[in-house]
This record gives C-alpha cells, sequence and structure tokens, in this order.
C-alpha cells in the first residue's frame, strides 16, 4: 500500500485553518498515488489544546471539522486524523481519537486508551480512556492505529511516570489480535534526545509483533512546546527506512509494509537540535500569536548574543531590534562587541545609555535616599536591570514587537536575575537553556555560519551583569560547570543533596539547593520559555512557593526582593 506521512504544523483551536491545510495535502497526497495518508495526533485543533477541551462547543466543532473534512477529501483516498470526539463515549465525556475518512464517511474510530498524566501532559483532566483495542480494516489489511502514549506502555522514562494498575499494553493487543502494519498518530514534544528513545521504544513493538511500523509525529512550536517531527517508517525488524526531516513540515508517500534498503537513524548534535528547536519555537510562538518582529536588550554578555542569533534566524535579521543600554559601570568593550554582533546580523541596534535615567532616580527625593546608603548595592543593581526592562517594554507597547527576556536556565534556577528587569518580556527564549550550552550554541552558530558572527571576545570574556564596579558572576555564584552539574541533577533527576555532595562540595550543593527552593517565586512570573530538557521551568515542573521541605535558614528579605 502506498502510504503518505502528513507531517504538518498546525496552529491550536484553528479548526478552519488547520482543515484548510489538511485537505491541501490530501489533494497532493492523492495526485502522488497515496492510498492511505496518515496525520498526527488531535490534528484538526492542534496539541496540546489545554482547557480549550472544556470550553462550550468545541469538541462538538472538532467533530463537525471531521465531518466536513470526510465529505471534501478526495473519495479514493483513505486518511487516517486525529481529533478530540464526543462521539461513541459515555455521557459527558471525550476521547482522544483516530478516525478513517474514506469516500466521504467516517469509517471508523478508535480512542486513545493510555492517557498521559505526568510532565506537561493533563490528559486524563480532558478524555476518557479507550477500552476496545482493536485493528481497522483499510483496503485489505489490518492496521494497528494507536495514538502517542499508547506506545509508551511500561517505560520507566520519567521519576514521575506512575500509570494505574488498570491499564494494559495497547500495542500488545493490536499485536496479538493479527495486524499488519502498526500506525502510530503522535504529538510528541521535543527533548534533547529524544528521537533516539522513540525509536528505540517503536523498533522494539515491531520486533516483539514481527511487524511494521509507520509513526507520523506534528511539527511545530505551540506555546512552550517544539514538536520536531521525524516521523518514520520501521520494518519488522525495527529497522528504519524512512526518516521525515526533523522541525519542518513534510509530506513523504512511502510503501508500507516497504522492502525500501534500510539506513542509520539520522541524529544532529546537541548543540544542533537545541538550536532547530530554539528557532522553530521562536517562529512560531511570535507567529501563531501575531507577533512580526521582536527587541530585546543587546549587553554585550552571551546570552544576549545568542538570543539576537535565534531571534534572527527565526525572524529574518531586518525584524530584530536590538537595544545597547550602557550604565555608568557598563565596559567600552561590551558597547563595541554589541555594534559588531549587530553588524554581522545585518539588524537594526540603536545605542541607548541609561545612566541620565538612573541619575534621575538617584536625585529624587522619593527613592533617592534608599539608593544613596548603599550605591552599586543590591537595590541599585536592580533599579539598572529594570530600567532597561522598561525601555525594552516601551518599544514593545510602542511598535507591537514581541521583547525577548534572554536569561537562561542556570540564572533562573538560582535567581541571579530581577524581576521586572531582565526576566521582563514576553517570552524568554533560553529559560530552559544551562549557561554551558549558552556557550555550546555561541560556537556552533559560528561554525555553521562559516564565519565570526558572534565576537569571540564575548564567548570567551568572562561573564558579568556589569551592575557595579568590577563584578563578575563568579563572584555571586560558583563556576558554571559545578552549577550546571548539580542544577541537572536537582532538577532533571531529582537527585538528592547528599547524591550530589558525593561527586561536588557539599557546601556547594547545599548554596545552589538553597537558592533553587527560594527562587521559584521568581520562577512563577518568568514570561513562557521552550521546553528542552526531560523537566524544565514550568507547567512541568509545579513546585510550591511557600514551603519548608529543608532545614535550611529562611531568605532574607533583600536576597528575596532581587
Amino acid at each position: 500500500m502506498r502510504i503518505g506521512l502528513a507531517q504538518i504544523n498546525p496552529i491550536v483551536g484553528d479548526l478552519e485553518g488547520n482543515g484548510r491545510k489538511i485537505l491541501e495535502v490530501a489533494r497532493r497526497a492523492a495526485k502522488q498515488g497515496a492510498e492511505l495518508l496518515v496525520f498526527p495526533e488531535l490534528v484538526i485543533c492542534g496539541y496540546p489544546p489545554k482547557d480549550m477541551l472544556l470550553r462550550s462547543g468545541f469538541v462538538d466543532a472538532c467533530d463537525e471539522a471531521i465531518d466536513a473534512l470526510a465529505a471534501a477529501l478526495p473519495p479514493e483516498l483513505g486518511v487516517l486524523i486525529g481529533h478530540p470526539t464526543h462521539r461513541q463515549q459515555p455521557a459527558g465525556c471525550q476521547a482522544n481519537a483516530a478516525s478513517l475518512l474514506h469516500n466521504g464517511q467516517v469509517v471508523d474510530t478508535v480512542a486513545k486508551t493510555l492517557l498521559p498524566n505526568y510532565d506537561v501532559f493533563d490528559e486524563r483532566r480532558y478524555f476518557h480512556p479507550g477500552s476496545n483495542v482493536r485493528p481497522i480494516e483499510f483496503s485489505g489489511l489490518r492496521l494497528g492505529v494507536h495514538i502517542c502514549e499508547d506506545a509508551w506502555f511500561g517505560q520507566p522514562d520519567t521519576f514521575y511516570h506512575t500509570r494505574p494498575e488498570c491499564e494494559r499494553d495497547p500495542v500488545a493487543a493490536l499485536i496479538d489480535a493479527g495486524v499488519d502494519l502498526l500506525v502510530n498518530l503522535s504529538a510528541s514534544p521535543f527533548e534533547i534526545d529524544k528521537l533516539k528513545r522513540r525509536h528505540t521504544l517503536l523498533s522494539r513493538h515491531c520486533q516483539n509483533g514481527n511487524v511494521p511500523l509507520v509513526f507520523v509525529n506534528q511539527v511545530g512550536g505551540n506555546d512552550d512546546l517544539v514538536f520536531d517531527g521525524s516521523s518514520l517508517v520501521l520494518n519488522a525488524a525495527g529497522e528504519v527506512q524512512h526518516q521525515l526531516d526533523g522541525f519542518a513540515e513534510e509530506l513523504r508517500i512511502v510503501e508500507a509494509p516497504a522492502t525500501a534498503a534500510t539506513q542509520p537513524l539520522q541524529t544532529a548534535s546537541r548543540s544542533q537540535q537545541l538550536l532547530d528547536a530554539l528557532v522553530i519555537g521562536l517562529r512560531d510562538y511570535a507567529a501563531k500569536c501575531g507577533f512580526k518582529e521582536c527587541v530585546l536588550g543587546l549587553s554585550g554578555g552571551i546570552d544576549s548574543a545568542v538570543a539576537c542569533c535565534l531571534a534572527a534566524r527565526a525572524l529574518g535579521p531586518e525584524k530584530v531590534h536590538a537595544l545597547m543600554m550602557p550604565s555608568r559601570y557598563s565596559s567600552d568593550h561590551s558597547v563595541a562587541d554589541s555594534q559588531q554582533l549587530a553588524t554581522n546580523l545585518g539588524l537594526d541596534a540603536q545605542l541607548v545609555p541609561i545612566d541620565e535615567v538612573h541619575q534621575a532616580y538617584e536625585a529624587t527625593r522619593v527613592i533617592g535616599g534608599d539608593l544613596s546608603g548603599q550605591p552599586a548595592g543590591l537595590a541599585d543593581q536592580n533599579l539598572q536591570a529594570r530600567i532597561r526592562g522598561a525601555l525594552v517594554m516601551v518599544r514593545s507597547n510602542r511598535y507591537g514587537w514581541l521583547p525577548l527576556a534572554t536569561g537562561n536556565k542556570s540564572e533562573l534556577a538560582v535567581g541571579y536575575c530581577t524581576l521586572y528587569g531582565d526576566m521582563a518580556g514576553g517570552f524568554a527564549v533560553l529559560s530552559d537553556v544551562f549557561k554551558r550550552d549558552v556557550y555550546a550554541l555561541a560556537r556552533h552558530i559560528n561554525d555553521i555560519s562559516g564565519q565570526e558572527i558572534i565576537p569571540e571576545h564575548i564567548i570567551t570574556k568572562p561573564p558579568s551583569a556589569e551592575l557595579a564596579p568590577d563584578q563578575f558572576d563568579q563572584d555571586s555564584l560558583p563556576d558554571y560547570d559545578t552549577l550546571d552539574a548539580i542544577l541537572e541533577g536537582l532538577v532533571e533527576r531529582e537527585q538528592s543533596a547528599a547524591e550530589l555532595s558525593l561527586h561536588h562540595p557539599p557546601e556547594v550543593v547545599r548554596w545552589v539547593l538553597q537558592k533553587l527552593d527560594r527562587n521559584e517565586f521568581k520562577r512563577r512570573q518568568m514570561p513562557p520559555g521552550i521546553k528542552l530538557t526531560r523537566r524544565a521551568f514550568g507547567s512541568g515542573r509545579r513546585m510550591p512557593m511557600a514551603a519548608r521541605f529543608t532545614s535550611f535558614e529562611r531568605a532574607s528579605e533583600h536576597e528575596l526582593d532581587g
């Protein structure tokens, strides 16, 4: 059978626009001789629709959109499509479903059995699980149609991944029923190196059942999630016969079950994965929210330099507006480095010194006395950051540009950032990127560009906020290699301080854990960012702000104010 893999980028809630895209792809597939076309999970409404699923009339509108598509599709083409539905469900319930559309009709529908309820997933909040696992017959083949998480049964891939005892393996049930081809419709979010994990998992299903598999994944960014596509066709031995591009829409027609030659799984380096995910995540967030241009502060440091490069790749350099906002403590080379970067990228950059505004604060009776007692102290440092944040937001308000915050995961973890200052913005593009990866990204951007886009001095100079005389990050923080290693253990693996103290100085582990816990209130107020790791700050990590699970002393007032 000639099967089309439709790896597309839907917009959440845009039933009409998604329907048009689905119809256009289906017509192209039919012209190319496809007999069956497979779309991703919940493609009619986009994934994840979240509480839109609770809005009155939304799921009914999805059902109506599916009926309209069935009538409009090329009648000779079978189409497997993901959608939410009220049909064939208990009263008041809805399912995450996949339907076969053919010859103007909804021929058959199956419901997702395993509903993920961990990390960023809340599907038990919305959906009723399917219970009747069975093949769908089409054109002489018994298709083992299942949806995303149905393929992940029994995989202890995360420390918070638990399942009700009543759940059973739907893929094993389909194999026992004698399917000729497994078909997985997915909206599987990107994480670093997740493609390898997916392939290992899907390959095992093929080998267990001696049956080939087609996996079609959503692509694109929706809010904090990025979907990498990377759809696959595997033979009965679990070997790759076809692999679609990552981070791009694609339609490919294949023979399945296939006799095509096998190929190694194509994987990119860590830095290239991060770059691809960050660019498409920023591009789609801006476009789907209606932004065409962006604005950010360009400090001469590594974070804002990498953020500028990402924005230029995502939106085009002519759509990126950078503000260079030196203070009395800024070094001459920071401005020079920023100007060189802006020239290299060809973006709009404006020099806006903040010292005049800073002096006005110092002179006023309202606040000047509070600053004079501790010049260049914490309050004064944060004031400078907030002046810069206000200047960025003025441009955003005036011109409708998306304001970007440029802080990285290492800084956000320990609170080395200023509320309403460098944290101000509409999108935190580096919020799930550790400092070590920011440096690696800078090197990688220069390498693949074939020239020095980010000036070498930005990469090699000691990092500094430049908010006080002779200030450097390592005056306040552990070295970033140590900090990132400890944070990775605490955040992404939930390791204990005792475990981490076997490999790092106990006093440093203690300090990092204290800062991590005390600064949850800051992260709760940060802009949305892009999830890149197993556990990003945001919807997948739900920590309390007012809590006392440690014996450490409570933070003092001035520590929490920053």
